[in-house]
C-alpha cells in the first residue's frame, strides 16, 4: 500500500488530508506543519527531515506557502520520495528550475496541482473543442481578498490557473503576451490584473482576475468557428451557442456533464500515476515553468 505524507496543513493541505482519508488504497503515513492545527489520528512532525526518516513515505504532497515549496520539494527529492506540489511550482521561475533539475536527476515521479485540468466542465469543454477551429478564448477568475494568501499576489495565485488552462484546452503554445496589473488593497502583491496572449494557429486569449470582486466568478468562454462555449467552473455547467440568424434567433444547447470534485479526480490521477506511469492529465514542473513564466512582466 502507498505511503503518503502530507506537508502543510493549511486550507489546501487539509482537502487533500479529507480525500485521502477516505482511502481505503493508500494509507496517510505522516502529517507535518510548524504547528499542529487540529486532531490527527496520524503521526505528527514539525520538522520535514525528522518526519521523512522516520515516516519514509514513498509520496509527498507539498501544500506549504508557496516560497516554501522548493526548499520542501528537494528536502523530499534527496530523501527519495516522489512529489505532488500544489501550483504554482515555486515562488520564482528560477527555484521552479531548481526544483525540475533535481526531478531529473533522481528519476523520482513529480506534478504539479492545477486543480482545474481536474473540473469536470474543463474536460468536458476540452472534449467539445476537437476538432473544432478556435478563434478566442476569454477567462475570468475574480473574487473577495482572501486572507490566507499573504505571500504572492493574484499572478501567481490566480493567473497561473487561467495560463495553465489556456494552453491545456487549446493543446496550443503561447507566443506574444500582455500584461496589465494594479495594486488596490494589498498590502504588496498585485490584487486586479488583465493578461492578454496571442496563441499559436492566431488564436487570442485573455484573463481577467482579481480579489477586488465581492462574489466569486470563474467563467470561460471560447469562440470557435462552429459555435460558442460558455463554462461554469464553480456550478459546472457548460452551454453551446450555435446556429445564430439574423433575427438574433440561435440554438443553445446544455452540454452533459457529470459533476464531481476536482480535487479528487486529480488524486486519482496522481495516485494512477505513482503506479502506472501514467501521467494523464496533470501538470508538469516544466509546465508550471512556462506558466510562470506568462505571469511575469518580463
Amino acid at each position: 500500500m502507498l505511503k503518503i505524507a502530507i506537508i502543510g496543513l493549511g486550507s489546501m493541505g487539509r482537502n487533500h488530508y479529507r480525500l485521502y482519508k477516505e482511502r481505503r488504497d493508500v494509507t496517510i503515513c505522516a502529517l507535518c506543519d510548524v504547528v499542529s492545527n487540529g486532531a490527527y489520528d496520524e503521526p505528527f512532525f514539525t520538522d520535514v527531515e525528522t518526519m521523512l526518516r522516520t515516516a519514509k513515505p514513498d509520496a509527498a504532497v507539498i501544500a506549504v506557502p508557496t516560497f516554501l515549496h522548493k526548499e520542501v520539494a528537494l528536502t523530499c527529492i534527496a530523501h527519495g520520495v516522489h512529489i505532488f506540489i500544489e501550483k504554482p511550482a515555486a515562488s520564482s521561475i528560477d527555484d521552479a528550475k531548481a526544483i525540475a533539475h533535481a526531478v531529473t536527476q533522481s528519476g523520482l515521479k513529480s506534478c504539479v496541482g492545477h486543480v482545474e485540468r481536474f473540473n469536470p466542465v474543463v474536460a468536458g469543454l476540452k472534449k467539445e473543442l476537437e476538432g473544432k477551429e478556435i478563434y478566442s478564448v476569454a477567462i475570468t477568475r475574480v473574487g473577495p481578498f482572501p486572507p490566507r494568501i499573504a505571500d504572492v499576489g493574484v499572478l501567481t495565485d490566480l493567473s497561473v490557473h487561467d495560463i495553465d488552462l489556456i494552453r491545456f484546452i487549446t493543446c496550443k503554445e503561447i507566443l506574444h503576451k500582455s500584461i496589465f496589473k494594479s495594486r488596490k488593497i494589498h498590502n504588496h502583491h498585485e490584487d486586479n490584473a488583465v493578461l492578454s496572449f496571442e496563441l499559436q494557429d492566431s488564436i487570442i486569449a485573455d484573463i481577467t482576475t482579481n480579489w477586488l470582486t465581492p462574489f466569486k466568478k470563474r467563467r470561460i468562454e471560447v469562440a470557435c468557428k462552429e459555435a460558442y462555449y460558455e463554462a461554469d467552473l464553480i456550478t459546472q455547467d457548460l452551454n453551446e451557442f450555435s446556429g445564430y440568424h439574423v433575427n438574433n434567433s440561435y440554438v443553445v444547447r446544455g452540454c452533459h456533464i457529470k459533476k464531481d470534485e476536482p480535487l479528487l479526480r486529480e488524486i486519482d490521477a496522481f495516485i494512477h500515476y505513482l503506479r502506472s506511469s501514467e501521467r494523464g492529465a496533470l501538470a508538469t514542473i516544466a509546465d508550471s515553468i512556462i506558466t510562470l513564466e506568462m505571469a511575469t512582466e518580463a
